[in-house]
């Protein structure tokens, strides 16, 4: 039985009401009265349901098809502008117990080098990540009680808190790890974590199961309402994802978007990020055996309505994919990037060498952040390195409320402006420098309110001066 209010999994990510949807949207992607409609619905600005969403998924007009993406650039610019939010994960230790038939960390995989930083090390990582110039990073680790408990994680985030150096700082500390209760994610929301994420893999019950035959992971309802502990636990931003390539992309993409609306109805607050993760080659990780994979054309097309139907989210691509499919997905929604990433244990102070096989996937964009700074200021877009929302208590419902009525952005650009500034006084080469520059100086012109502009331009010239860390 379907019950978007449920608090248990297999009622509010119904397989009945999901077959249903892929019938309903089988029946009406060629009805243009149906399409038409809910494109009008959907040009207001207020997102769709998974059912109306999943219509325009299964419609393949290419009429239909540009409308829907000329929107979706439409509904990202009137959300969130032409900002770029930059992140990079870090990752503290892969060993882990499960034994995920998709991912190089499984248990039974003793081929890879296992790994897990002490804090020295943590330090070394972190420091750097600062002089990359990065601001905002996402912990990751495998799930094992032994060698990753919950006081490790709480440590590590203590650690990375604490360390400056120069002119750098992280600001928000978002955490990716495995369902736990909700005692441990007050701690982790006592601990002043940003967003907390974990991807749902798939949707799918039957094939959730078989994918994760051994581990804690294995249990599908504990996994699926781990979003719902997070908030009993005070955690307020939190991030969904499927991995795409494991299941039929049209299932999950129901199954998400029935998991935001999920999120909407009983806590008031849809999820702060969706990330659109592809099964990527690692280890012992063959992509090639899941026939589920999709083209870049369907993966470019699923981010448009992801940012049609939840217009309010933020949407997370990392490097798992390379410079050509991000192009593409920053125009059709895209808000969230990773720059110069490493996915192993230790990778970003000692270089990875072909014999490191402690990446949790390959890297498919390897460009140094720098060079994906200057890409994005080539591109149109300003790179933002802004933590302010969470540092301002702007969380949950609180920033949804200023997201949905679009007046996030009066916070937004000026302190991604000032965020853009510092790095490049502190970080960038010469030709991003006066690149960026430049970018600074057009978009201040754009800020509406006066004393904004005034206030932010006053700001920039005192970050010149060796000034730090200003925001609306």
């Amino acid at each position: 039985m379907y019950d978007v209010k449920s608090m248990k999994a297999e009622e509010f990510i119904s397989d009945e009401e999901i077959q249903a949807t892929l019938k309903y949207a089988d029946e009406n992607k060629d009805n243009m009265e149906v399409v038409d409609k809910i494109i009008a619905k959907a040009k207001l600005g207020k997102g769709l349901t998974h059912r109306e969403a999943s219509v325009l998924l299964a419609c393949d007009n290419e009429a239909k098809l540009q409308e829907i993406y000329d929107l979706a650039r439409q509904i990202k610019e009137d959300y969130y502008g032409n900002r770029i939010v930059l992140f990079a994960p870090l990752y503290l230790s892969n060993y882990c117990v499960n034994g995920c038939l998709y991912c190089p960390y499984h248990a039974k995989n003793k081929h890879i080098s296992r790994k897990k930083l002490t804090q020295d090390e943590i330090r070394k990582e972190v420091i750097a990540l600062q002089d990359m110039g990065h601001k905002r990073l996402a912990i990751e680790l495998g799930e094992d009680p032994v060698n990753n408990p919950i006081e490790y994680v709480l440590e590590s985030i203590n650690t990375i808190y604490n360390i400056k150096h120069k002119n750098g700082a992280i600001r928000r500390v978002n955490v990716n790890i495995a369902a736990t209760t909700v005692e441990n994610y007050r701690k982790l929301h006592e601990a002043g974590i940003g967003t907390y994420i974990l991807f749902q893999e798939t949707y799918n019950k039957e094939g959730y199961e078989k994918l994760h035959p051994t581990g804690p992971k294995h249990d599908y309802a504990y996994h699926t309402e781990a979003m719902d502990r997070a908030q009993a636990g005070g955690i307020d931003d939190v991030g969904l994802g499927v991995l795409f390539g494991l299941q039929m992309y049209r299932y999950e993409f129901a199954g998400l978007l029935m998991h935001a609306e999920h999120l909407e109805a009983v806590h008031g607050v849809g999820p702060h990020t969706i990330s659109v993760p592809r099964v990527k080659k690692a280890d012992d990780i063959d992509p090639d055996a899941f026939d589920n994979g999709i083209s870049d054309e369907m993966f470019e097309k699923i981010i448009a309505l992801i940012r049609v139907a939840v217009p309010y989210t933020g949407m997370i691509i990392s490097t798992r994919e390379g410079k050509a499919v991000r192009e593409k997905a920053l125009e059709f929604g895209i808000s969230q990037i990773s720059g110069g990433s490493r996915t192993s244990v230790g990778g970003y102070v000692e270089e990875e060498s072909e014999d490191d096989n402690s990446a949790q996937f390959d890297v498919s964009d390897r460009r140094t952040l720098d060079q994906v700074i200057s890409w994005l200021i080539d591109l149109g877009y300003v790179p933002s390195f802004c933590t302010a929302c969470y540092r301002e208590g702007r969380t949950g419902d609180r920033f949804m409320s200023l997201c949905k009525s679009k007046q996030i952005l009066n916070c937004c650009h000026p302190n991604a402006l000032m965020t853009l500034k510092e790095y490049l006084e502190d970080y960038a080469s010469e030709e991003t420098k006066v690149k960026g520059m430049a970018m600074i100086n057009e978009e201040l012109q754009k800020i509406p309110n006066e004393k904004v502009r005034r206030i932010a331009a006053e700001h920039i010239a005192d970050i010149s001066g060796g000034k730090r860390d200003f925001r609306f």
